[in-house]
């Protein structure tokens, strides 16, 4: 078979098309011949060698893939020669495998899929696993009306401008262009920030009227991520759901305390923290197989890269010109 291989780490380069041995399903395995492939921010990490979960080497890196079932070991039991399933690497001891034709898997790790479901969308449910536990499982019951939407014209920020939109939110989306500021109106935002027009937060108070919003998505961290907090509203809380500009910088208490007084709150989220939560990632997967085969949501394609091209598909994503979801096809 064809695949992504990388028996070093640094520039796309190191992601070489190599053939390899097809694999062969062991007794309660199967064979899934890929149909999509996905391009996530955790596959460059990995890529560098900054990862901390970091796969050994070498590696077929890929953490999400769509495709068909085309052999069963002999013990299988619920899945079928046919079945299109999605394959989440989250649910793997080591999160690699998906950049290759074919993956053999554990029936129980795998995710059926409804018939007749666009194997190119399903391939985006991993960023709707982010932004589902950034809206449900890191916020433990908190209770909100607004949410600010950072990178909102993002994979996983379409996801929660899409997710807080269908559970009745108002939803502004941060943006960086009149492009992505489109784009992410049509994926359910209500009002757009764009940083080109000036500082986030006096933007947030002037379409707010100066109450500020109830919830902040941010996936920078950095040095700015303190001023964020003079966006909240009282009781209101700012999620760090990454650090793709490093780690928060500043006094976090002071800035919680600033007066006026107003009682906010900070959380830092990994989806690592569910790791051996396998019952609730298999709750929320199979909710987003749900919504997906409903229409609630649906992730819009970027462009569809061939394998071959992995290192292009990197340097794409890393550009920040990528609007919803980048995908490979084998």
């Amino acid at each position: 078979m064809k695949a992504i291989q990388m028996s070093e780490t640094g520039a796309p380069e190191v992601l070489k098309y190599v053939d390899l041995p097809t694999p062969r399903p062991g007794p309660d395995e199967v064979l899934v011949k890929a149909h999509a492939i996905g391009v996530c921010m955790p596959e460059t990490m990995v890529r560098k060698g900054t990862y901390l979960w970091m796969p050994p080497l070498p590696v077929i890196p890929g953490i999400e893939m769509s495709g068909t079932v085309v052999e069963a070991g002999a013990a299988v039991r619920k899945l079928r020669v046919g079945q299109t399933v999605f394959v989440s690497a989250r649910e793997f001891e080591q999160r690699a495998g998906c950049y290759a034709e074919y993956i053999a898997v554990r029936e129980s790790l795998l995710y059926p899929l409804p018939a007749g479901m666009d194997l190119d969308q399903a391939v985006g449910l991993s960023n709707y696993q982010v932004a589902w536990h950034v809206l449900n499982s890191a916020l433990q019951g908190f209770q909100y009306q607004s949410v600010l939407v950072f990178a909102a014209a993002g994979g996983v920020g379409t996801a929660l401008v899409q997710l807080a939109k269908a559970a009745g939110k108002r939803v502004i989306g941060v943006t960086s262009s009149g492009e992505r500021a489109a784009f992410a109106r049509a994926q359910g935002a209500d009002e757009i920030v764009d940083r080109g027009n000036g500082d986030v937060v006096d933007q947030v108070k002037r379409l707010t009227g100066g109450r500020g919003v109830d919830l902040i998505l941010d996936i920078a961290g950095g040095p700015g991520m303190i001023r964020l907090f003079d966006a909240l509203a009282p009781f209101g809380l700012l999620l760090l759901y990454g650090r793709l500009q490093g780690p928060p910088q500043g006094n976090i208490h002071a800035a919680i305390e600033k007066k006026p007084v107003r009682s906010l709150a900070f959380r830092h989220f990994t989806i690592h923290t569910l790791d051996d939560q396998p019952e609730l990632r298999a709750r929320a997967t199979n909710e987003l197989i749900r919504m997906l085969h409903e229409g609630t949501i649906r992730m819009p394609i970027h462009e569809r890269v061939p394998l071959s091209e992995a290192p292009r598909a990197h340097r794409l994503l890393e550009s920040g010109q990528v609007m919803g979801k980048l995908i490979m096809k084998p």
